[in-house]
């Protein structure tokens, strides 16, 4: 899939309204994490040096269409600000006289950061009189938040219908180097996947089982699993009403000749215990877990395991931590991943707010894989072969 660019438009002296994903989190009133503020940067930057006028809209937090303080985008102007070292315009709206003023006052070069769309219930009902009335805002709309591409609202597909539609360059790299999995995966090939719930994995889990050759599964997920093999898992999180699921699953993989790979020993706490960085724990086979023990982690045998599988691939996908990687105690498991996948020669494909988070916290550098996705969920619909509303609105070339 080739798609047009800000590369291929003229956009100098034009307004260009450039839909980002900045929904960060906040620490004492100021960004945490810059990540995703980073991404976009390089596409901010063209558009500078083209002089063009620069308007970027963003959603953040769940203020659930109410003007709520806390989810006030002045922080994020701020870090960026910081980051380009040049002023933001801001406006109290992403709409109206205010917005439009700040838009109309800006001069080539400039760059306004417009208030939280998700301020107006309108945004997430990809309602039609509202992306008109943002799409009045710009004369070319850039296309620029993957993290946010599987959702259809009015400022990530509605604008589209209003104006001249291209990607920005984190667009663009993101959907070429996802395509490059989906249509043209190298083997053999390992998909990992942790975090709590099935549900948005179940799509990618049967694509992949016709993909991939290998599965490695840890979390909550892998507690479902094992659950569907038969094994006792104590107090562990697992979904009882996806155990039958998950055995399809099993035997659909098998069929197919793709092995999913479960742990094989688990690091436990008591049930009753409170989890912290002083937690006790015991590392035992998961065929015999007592009751009273909750899975919190991989093993070390599993870690090794699942390392040596991750050496041996030619092209890894992980979405997901493995254990509650936040505490000492059970993030050695998700920490080996990590580590496994920064040092194969592999092809490496990461995504998701938490795998991201735990990079962050072991202090690895995302330059050590070959792509570090800005969206979870987006990338997980998009590996599963559906089609994400915006990326649709895309012009081809």
């Amino acid at each position: 899939m080739q798609i047009k660019t800000i590369r291929d438009i003229e956009v100098t002296g034009k307004r260009v309204l450039v839909r980002v994903d900045f929904n960060t989190p906040i620490e004492n009133g100021k960004v945490g994490d810059a990540t995703r503020i980073a991404e976009a940067l390089p596409t901010i930057r063209y558009l500078i040096q083209k002089k063009a006028k620069v308007i970027l809209l963003s959603h953040f937090g769940r203020p659930k269409g109410k003007v709520v303080e806390e989810f006030r985008v002045a922080p994020v102007a701020a870090k960026l600000s910081e980051m380009l070292d040049t002023k933001i315009h801001t406006a109290s709206d992403c709409v109206g006289e205010e917005a439009e003023s700040v838009v109309s006052k800006l001069k080539e070069g400039e760059v306004a950061l417009l208030e939280n769309t998700r301020f107006h219930s309108e945004e997430e009902a990809n309602d039609a009189v509202f992306a008109k009335k943002l799409s009045s805002l710009g004369d070319v709309f850039v296309a620029e938040a993957f993290g946010a591409a599987h959702r259809a609202h009015a400022s990530t597909v509605g604008i589209a219908q209003y104006l001249p539609t291209v990607a920005g360059l984190l667009m663009e790299r993101e959907v070429k180097e996802l395509n490059q999995v989906f249509h043209n995966p190298t083997k053999p090939l390992v998909l990992i996947l942790g975090g709590a719930k099935i549900d948005s994995k179940i799509g990618v889990l049967r694509k992949f089982s016709e993909m991939a050759d290998t599965i490695l599964l840890g979390g909550g997920i892998a507690n479902t699993f094992l659950a569907a093999q038969g094994f006792e898992i104590g107090e562990s999180l697992y979904e009882e009403d996806k155990v039958e699921l998950a055995m399809d699953i099993l035997m659909e993989a098998a069929a197919r000749g793709c092995e999913i790979v479960l742990p094989k020993d688990v690091i436990c706490a008591d049930a009753i215990a409170a989890i912290s960085d002083k937690t006790s724990t015991v590392d035992i086979r998961a065929e015999a877990l007592p009751f009273n023990l909750k899975i919190l982690d991989i093993g070390k045998e599993s870690q090794q395991q699942y390392a040596e599988i991750i050496y041996s691939a030619r092209m890894v996908i992980w979405n997901g931590p493995v254990g509650l990687f936040e505490f000492k105690p059970f993030e050695k498991g998700t920490k080996a991943i990590a580590e496994a996948c920064a040092k194969t020669k592999a092809t490496t494909i990461l995504g998701g707010g938490d795998t991201l988070e735990a990079l962050k916290r072991f202090k690895i550098s995302p330059e050590e894989f070959t792509h570090v996705s800005t969206g979870g969920g987006a990338m997980l619909e998009f590996l599963e072969g559906k089609k994400l509303p915006g990326v649709e609105i895309l012009g081809k070339i």
